[in-house]
């Protein structure tokens, strides 16, 4: 995966020591995101560790930690309750504020995405929070508690399973829950908002992200997360709920502005670190990875080397042979490019001369078919051809070009 996880520990709302992974980029990195996970889950669980993969691709650094008595981190559960939730994510704010950077970014999932709806106007530098799979009413938490509830009402706590883990809860956590107003919180929040919801979601229903989305002012978006369940527990949907997200981001930080980092005005790559053959591949603006199929030992995270020469050529095609055509005012289609590469014995390239088929070397042959929607005359099909000839990408791979190198 495209980041390095190093694990913290900081202090909690109560003084407790909160277990924590901080997400961080293999290159350059853009902000910062801290995240709250679902009730009695963990900052372990797999889906939040695929969407801080989709996030690192992007450049965004995730904390991800264990509320107070969860997880690996210090602490009675019994003692805490939402509220408390809320003031652990003011602590870890603080902690990354003091020790790296303030979140710009703020995800909660499920109970964790209601705490964060109500702590985001209390971190100033936040300017974006997404959901996933939130209630708009923390009391939706207490329909899990079944007939415990009414022995926490009478007794003042009771054990309570919940995903087959008992815990104690105390009477305090109900009414905490009653207490709280989400939907005013939301109403008032002053930030742009991403709500994401499975529609077959049985755990908080799809009623719930209609109410949110009513309370929330402009600028605010809904994303389906279709058949998805309320854990994403397919990591497809994990997946695909982290790339909304990173996607979504790009319009509130910078879109991609490296922090502390030299501007790049050519093409950077630098292995991340994680498998054989991953780099990061820099070019402006643009971040994207370089790879191996896993059949040659990589990841198959990215186009290979020479995946990436064939996307030139095609690109550069495309690009000619539009600009030919606005010139001479030709309406013409869409134009595609399949470009595909082969090494291959010299004598058996058709495209070839006879002296450069003479000898038993092999030779790099792209392959290059050019579609184009809509009828096409022989005589346009024959000028298509001579001007992708005249493609400077086309030119340089068949002209001898030179490489110099230098090592620091």
């Amino acid at each position: 995966m495209p980041f390095n996880t190093q694990r913290l520990q900081f202090a909690g709302h109560s003084g407790a020591t909160l277990a924590a992974r901080l997400d961080l980029p293999n290159g350059h990195l853009r902000a910062y995101a801290l995240f709250a996970h679902c009730f009695t889950c963990s900052k372990d669980l797999a889906a939040v560790r695929r969407i801080a993969a989709e996030l690192a691709r992007e450049g965004i650094a995730v904390l991800r930690f264990d509320f107070t008595g969860l997880g690996s981190s210090e602490g009675e559960f019994a003692s805490t309750n939402f509220s408390s939730n809320v003031a652990d994510l003011l602590s870890a704010a603080d902690y990354l504020r003091r020790n790296y950077q303030a979140p710009s970014l703020l995800i909660g999932h499920s109970l964790g995405g209601a705490a964060v709806l109500a702590v985001a106007r209390d971190i100033p530098e936040v300017r974006a929070v997404a959901t996933i799979g939130a209630p708009a009413d923390v009391g939706h938490v207490l329909k899990n508690f079944g007939s415990s509830l009414e022995e926490i009402e009478t007794h003042g706590a009771a054990e309570v399973n919940l995903a087959g883990r008992t815990f104690l809860v105390r009477k305090q956590f109900v009414e905490d829950a009653h207490a709280q107003r989400i939907l005013d919180a939301v109403a008032s929040m002053k930030k742009p908002l991403l709500i994401l919801h499975s529609p077959l979601d049985q755990t908080v229903g799809i009623e719930n992200a209609t109410q949110i989305f009513s309370a929330a002012k402009h600028p605010k978006s809904f994303v389906s997360l279709d058949k998805a369940d309320h854990l994403l527990n397919d990591p497809d949907d994990a997946a695909f709920a982290g790339r909304m997200i990173s996607g979504w981001l790009t319009r509130y930080p910078a879109a991609d502005a490296p922090q502390g980092a030299e501007p790049v005005e050519h093409v950077r790559v630098m292995e991340t670190g994680d498998g054989k053959f991953q780099n990061l591949v820099q070019a402006g603006h643009h971040r994207l990875f370089a790879d191996e199929p896993e059949s040659a030992g990589g990841l198959d995270t990215g186009p290979s080397p020479y995946d990436f020469l064939s996307m030139a050529l095609g690109a550069c095609t495309s690009m000619t042979l539009r600009q030919y055509s606005d010139f001479k005012n030709l309406s013409l289609g869409r134009v595609s490019v399949d470009v595909s590469h082969a090494r291959i014995h010299a004598k058996d390239c058709l495209e070839c001369s006879e002296s450069e088929r003479d000898g038993g070397a092999k030779i790099d042959r792209f392959e290059r078919v050019i579609s184009i929607d809509g009828e096409v005359s022989d005589e346009l099909r024959g000028k298509i051809a001579e001007i992708a000839g005249k493609c400077p990408v086309h030119r340089t791979l068949e002209a001898v070009a030179k490489v110099a190198t230098i090592v620091k």
